[in-house]
């Protein structure tokens, strides 16, 4: 197990130095000038090449790049370029938000996605199967803006039992959050619910196939000891790299569901930076993004070994 874990944070740690040299050098292919959107388009030139050298935009890429990353290591994300404050507070409440909205997501499409998913794969080929099937790919294939928009004008408008907004107000109690987050998590729910269950289903169909479930039958073993220790065990396995690789688009890629529902996430955040050209703002939130992503594949590989040994010992070797 010890040579499984260094193994995959060596690998990680890898990938992270590649994140941040893309996630820099890709920042500075925006087009636009830092000093020129601060100080506007009838800035004096000079003006404009004072801030940039103070701000040290007018550096060889090199040298900014080994600014930037020795800085975020050592916990100095710098001063945000459009806000004026410290990049740090803004990252920690918008990530907050977005971890908060991406767990209340998880915690109601993960169950319901694996429950549709696991009976459907029961039900092969009969009339569920191909509705709970037919549902998730359909709905899977609607833009979450559509999506978003149609909750809010039957739940939030016509019914008004929703609030429209996804910001709570400040001191509401954890129910309160719940119901305004609501809307944007059922969005987020249609969208990945097929996506989940087609995944849980394939491996579910695998399993009932594999030798050892039949020898388990054959065992005179009950059908519901089978599923459970021997079917669900082992058909989760794809099911949870796929609920891993949606951490990154839960914190930062929720752009369009935060911009429609009024929420300070990551993705908005993100969105806001681009346009202001904002590079430490920029830089430092689609890391820390990148960065939980890159947790959220190391403990989906974790869990991959704790339910399959083979995984681990193959790995290790």
């Amino acid at each position: 197990m010890a040579r499984f874990l260094l193994k995959r944070l060596g690998l990680a740690t890898i990938t992270l130095f590649l994140l941040t040299v893309i996630v820099f050098f890709a920042s500075q292919v925006l087009p636009g000038n830092v000093g020129r959107r601060i100080l506007g388009p009838f800035a004096d030139q000079r003006a404009v090449d004072s801030l940039n050298h103070q701000l040290g935009t007018d550096k060889p890429l090199l040298t900014q790049y080994w600014d930037w990353i020795s800085d975020f290591f050592r916990g100095d994300l710098g001063y945000s370029l459009a806000y004026n404050v410290p990049v740090s507070s803004l990252l920690g409440n918008a990530l907050t938000h977005s971890l908060k909205l991406a767990a209340f997501a998880f915690v109601l499409v993960v169950p319901l996605a694996i429950l549709g998913g696991v009976v459907a794969a029961l039900k092969r080929d009969r009339l569920t199967d191909r509705a709970i099937t037919l549902t998730g790919l359909s709905l899977s294939v609607v833009p979450e803006f559509v999506t978003g928009i149609l909750l809010i004008l039957v739940f939030g408008l016509w019914l008004d039992v929703l609030p429209v907004s996804a910001n709570a107000p400040d001191g509401s109690s954890v129910l309160t959050q719940m119901r305004y987050l609501l809307l944007p998590a059922l969005t987020l729910v249609i969208l990945l619910f097929g996506y989940i269950a087609r995944i849980t289903r394939a491996g579910t169909i695998e399993s009932l196939d594999a030798e050892y479930t039949r020898t388990a039958f054959l065992k005179g073993l009950p059908r519901r000891t089978v599923i459970r220790r021997h079917v669900l065990r082992n058909s989760l396995l794809p099911t949870i790299a796929v609920v891993a690789t949606q951490t990154g688009y839960l914190i930062g890629g929720l752009v369009v569901i935060e911009t429609l529902f009024n929420y300070p996430g990551m993705g908005r955040l993100i969105f806001t930076a681009a346009n202001q050209k904002d590079f430490p703002l920029l830089e430092s939130a689609v890391l820390i993004v990148g960065i939980g992503f890159l947790i959220a594949t190391l403990l989906a590989d974790i869990a991959y070994s704790l339910l399959n040994p083979r995984i681990r010992y193959s790995a290790a070797e």
